[in-house]
């Protein structure tokens, strides 16, 4: 199966950075075949992306890597969650599948049916999620080799109200949410994200953090840490636009960066 790079996107940054800035699911496209097996009228659809896009985010890391010493390379999906979640296992280790939310999404935010039941999800994973993975895979090989560690920092952004479809959204929402592991978020990558951030929560509403499975729970060498950035701080909430707390942000995600480039 030959990788398909219109989905996805990998962002050059300098040699001797070790930080990638992983964005996810700040894209709304979805193609026309794609589409076709989605139920929601457009209406519905577009209301639906308004409150699954982490939107804004790939701009934040943009400004960010401009505004970082060292320039973080960046990996960016440039299709909407709604086609396939890259961060999601493509199996029944996944617990978002409780509410139809695994790798292939059935269910929308607010427990909708997204596609038709019984749905057989191989065909997206096969060409969008494998690819997405394998990509990944190889930037992170990259930046070990070159630099003989890799520090994902995973850029996401959450609503400042629980939606129907969080399984633990009953705690604290954070002006900022570090999602962490205990084998690949070190004391040093969390200690610079409090120094950056501030006012930082720690794995509520959202926890853990994504590393391509090659290195999960098998290389310390890479780092890891989620960035949720509740919507209310930088954006019109559901789906609007940016405000001034965006550039904010982006420099405190710099100084992140700064601060773990060393």
């Amino acid at each position: 199966m030959t990788d398909a790079p219109h989905s996805f996107e990998l962002l050059a940054g300098a040699g001797r950075s070790p930080v990638i800035l992983h964005v996810p699911h700040s894209a709304r496209e979805i193609p026309d075949d794609v589409r076709a097996g989605i139920v929601l009228g457009d209406e519905e659809l577009e209301r639906e992306l308004g409150h699954i896009t982490d939107a804004h985010t790939a701009e934040i890391a943009e400004r960010a890597a401009g505004l970082a010493g060292v320039t973080p390379w960046r990996f960016v999906n440039r299709l909407s969650r709604l086609v396939v979640d890259p961060e999601r296992f493509p199996d029944e280790r996944e617990e978002m599948r409780a509410v139809g939310m695994g790798a292939v999404y059935t269910r929308t935010t607010h427990g909708d049916v997204l596609r038709p039941e019984g749905i057989d999800p191989e065909p997206l994973v096969e060409r969008y999620f494998r690819p997405y993975a394998r990509a990944m895979t190889r930037a992170v090989a990259d930046r070990l080799a070159a630099t003989g560690r890799a520090v994902i920092i995973d850029v996401h952004s959450y609503p400042s109200r629980r939606l129907p479809y969080e399984l633990h959204g009953d705690g604290p929402r954070p002006a900022v949410c570090l999602g962490t592991d205990p084998f690949h978020t070190s004391p040093r990558l969390l200690d610079a994200a409090r120094e950056a951030f501030g006012d930082a929560g720690l794995d509520s509403p959202f926890s853990g953090t994504y590393v391509p499975l090659e290195f999960y729970g098998k290389r310390s060498e890479v780092s890891a840490l989620m960035v949720e950035i509740r919507r209310d701080t930088y954006m019109t909430e559901p789906g609007g636009p940016a405000g001034a707390g965006l550039e904010r942000l982006a420099g405190a995600l710099a100084r992140l960066v700064d601060a773990v480039s060393r």
